[in-house]
């Protein structure tokens, strides 16, 4: 739950409505974590991490804290406190996994404000710092995040910048232990570039995928058919144009509607109005090729100290898919077409060092890799689903992401021809 007042109060309707959603689900039997806050601007991980780190009023100096009890890295007003202590039995048993399974005893956690998934921690372990990654999967799904760690040290053998998993004594690089499933990583200098990447970070990241894609292109995960493909190529539009009537209407029929209820109601209309451009985006695909992939190749998944890329994170499970996906979404993520007014430029800069790292990739690949962006934007939406369905752990930055993803998609719908042919000049230069 994340109940925000504006000044109005926290019994006003809106946050009225919140705290009874949240009255109900205790009511279910579910458990329920509460955090106090203090936010200013501007509310980007980076930011609130920077903010975070500064100490209590901005002097560097740390909070002292117990063993084995964790703070909420959170943005504060510039004065006060660090953070705010969570949930201490849960952090305890966290920490009592850390001792028992990998010989660190009393480990301060510091939760950090990254990841939808998983809940992530830094780790003070005497003069060690390490990166906590604590799994809310279940068994079956541990399975995958297994495939996910060993994709990385495959990577990291190939001399793809990556963070080394810690193993346990016992040599287990994902632990279960007491209902609680957790992995632990050395920690890597550096830091997400929330702004749009610049053009030598924009070429570190095409390397670096292209290396990526040679190291798993005979990956024996890839050798079989794409079990995503078939559904990505035929998305049920029907579906989708209700999903975003249905958000519509939760939006539109609020009492109090607040900023970004009125931007989704505009951002939802326009989306409404494009999804019959799909088809016809769909159809001008060539026939494009798939292998293993890393999986989640995006700009928060990247680690820069200045133009040097430290750290690739989160690889996925091996499961193959389309070479054009993985490099269209990185050369045109939304940050950079937004953000970046020589956008098409930019992407095409990323494409030419991802060709020099992998020049045996189809022309085909390259030149539909926009389009293939395009298409994951439009048909998403992610970010306003979950922000009125089923809110994610950390949902302003989901609400974020939607806007500008939103923005992004309008703008390559525009300008979906040029980019396509600055491609097809980049793919023949090889």
């Amino acid at each position: 739950m994340h109940l925000s007042d504006d000044g109005s109060g926290l019994d006003a309707a809106v946050r009225a409505l919140v705290a009874g959603r949240a009255r109900d689900w205790i009511a279910d039997g579910q458990s329920i974590e509460v955090t106090v806050e203090w936010t200013t601007q501007p509310r980007t991980t980076q930011a609130r991490l920077d903010r975070c780190h500064q100490g209590p009023a901005g002097d560097g100096r740390n909070v002292p804290r117990p063993p084995g009890q964790a703070i909420e890295c959170s943005s504060v007003h510039g004065t006060s406190q660090r953070g705010v202590i969570l949930n201490p039995q849960a952090q305890s048993d966290l920490a009592s996994v850390l001792a028992s399974a990998y010989g660190l005893p009393g480990a301060v956690l510091e939760r950090l404000p990254v990841g939808q998934v998983t809940i992530n921690y830094r780790a003070y372990v005497g003069d060690q710092v390490l990166f906590v990654k604590h799994y809310q999967d279940s068994s079956a799904g541990l399975s995958a995040d297994q495939g996910a760690v060993d994709q990385t040290q495959l990577a990291g053998i190939h001399q793809v910048p990556v963070a080394s998993v810690r193993p346990s004594t016992g040599g287990d690089t994902i632990v279960r232990q007491g209902g609680i499933a957790v992995s632990v990583w050395e920690w890597v200098p550096g830091a997400v570039v929330n702004h749009g990447l610049n053009p030598a970070q924009q070429r570190a990241a095409g390397t670096t995928l292209g290396r990526i894609h040679t190291t798993f292109a005979d990956h024996p995960a890839g050798s079989g058919p794409s079990a995503k493909l078939d559904k990505w190529l035929r998305p049920d539009i029907d579906k989708l144009e209700a999903t975003t009537v249905k958000l519509l209407g939760i939006a539109g029929e609020r009492a109090q509607r607040d900023e970004f209820d009125e931007q989704a109601l505009r951002t939802l209309a326009e989306r409404r109005a494009m999804l019959h451009r799909i088809p016809e985006l769909l159809a001008g695909l060539p026939s494009l090729t798939t292998q293993v992939l890393h999986g989640d190749y995006s700009a928060v998944n990247l680690l820069f100290q200045g133009d040097e890329l430290t750290a690739v994170l989160d690889f996925l499970p091996p499961d193959p898919f389309l070479i054009a996906y993985e490099l269209g979404r990185i050369a045109f993520d939304p940050r950079t077409v937004v953000l970046d007014e020589d956008w098409m430029a930019a992407g095409v800069n990323l494409v030419g060092a991802y060709l020099e790292a992998n020049p045996h990739v189809p022309t085909a690949d390259v030149t539909a890799c926009a389009r293939v962006a395009l298409l994951q934007l439009m048909t998403s939406l992610y970010g306003v689903k979950q922000h009125y369905l089923k809110p994610g752990l950390l949902q302003e930055d989901l609400d974020q992401f939607w806007l500008l993803r939103h923005a992004a998609a309008q703008q390559m719908l525009v300008g979906l021809g040029d980019v396509e042919s600055a491609l097809a000049r980049v793919a023949h230069r090889r």
